[in-house]
């Protein structure tokens, strides 16, 4: 019933930039907060990132002043811009929300995208 779509990932030189979207689609009565989150090989999903539909933010300590997490609560988005790119943020970047779907109940449940890979080569 409700999905989330990233897309722009792909391979980038370190001290690029590359911005990932992500749209949230289906029967959604609202979104509370919405962030992303990363996996690298070998290592646990972290939070990169996350937003309040307020607009309050929190990043993590490693990605603070180089990525810049915005949604637009009209269209169900999120993007995440990434600046200043280092090899070790290579990971797998999952989308995430929390939201309250269009039921009897208005029930609110955690959903994830499917994924998108961010490379950055030295």
């Amino acid at each position: 019933q409700v999905q989330l779509v990233e897309s722009g990932g792909g391979l980038v030189q370190a001290g690029g930039s590359l911005r990932l979207s992500c749209a949230a689609s289906g029967s959604i009565f609202s979104i509370n907060a919405m962030g992303w989150y990363r996996q690298a090989p070998g290592k646990q999903r972290e939070l990169v990132a996350s937003i309040t539909s307020g607009g309050s933010t929190n990043y993590a300590d490693s990605v603070k002043g180089r990525f810049t997490i915005s949604r637009d609560n009209a269209k169900n988005t999120v993007g995440l811009q990434m600046n200043s790119l280092k090899p070790e943020d290579t990971a797998v970047y999952y989308c995430n929300a929390e939201i309250r779907i269009r039921d009897y109940y208005r029930r609110q449940y955690e959903y994830w995208g499917q994924g998108t890979q961010v490379t950055v080569s030295s």
